[in-house]
């Protein structure tokens, strides 16, 4: 009775998968390019003496602010698009807020992690390499 329901879910969760993979991807690129930019401003705040945290905290605070954001703009829309979805069937249910509170935290993890990988190798380069190049 629910089969196309089932081929439903496989076809979502591939497009989901394939959806967080090419956002981290994406995410590693920008993350990249911003510690390319600012590679002499992290030089100097390491030469006069910022700390691993400081330069961690500095490349990911504007990053995960953004996923917070798309967060919060998310959960209405997916709460609304859910509930309509679950009203066809026979044996109704409610989505609750522990559902938004396990992806939202799943997404900011994957985000961190993404992320760090980037702000811990800009962290722990040498200064003297990026500021010597002009």
């Amino acid at each position: 009775m629910y089969d196309d329901v089932q081929r439903m879910e496989r076809i979502f969760i591939s497009a989901a998968v394939l959806a967080i993979i090419v956002a981290c991807l994406g995410l590693f690129g920008l993350s990249a390019f911003m510690v390319e930019q600012r590679s002499k401003e992290i030089s100097i705040r390491l030469v006069l003496g910022a700390s691993l945290n400081t330069i961690f905290n500095m490349l990911t605070f504007n990053f995960l602010k953004l996923v917070l954001i798309s967060i919060l703009l998310a959960i209405p829309i997916a709460w609304y698009v859910m509930h309509n979805w679950l009203q066809n069937f026979t044996y109704r249910t409610e989505i609750t807020w522990d559902v938004f509170v396990i992806s939202g935290s799943l997404s900011v993890v994957i985000a961190l992690l993404t992320i760090s990988y980037q702000s811990i190798r800009a962290a722990l380069v040498n200064p003297v390499e990026n500021l010597k190049t002009e």
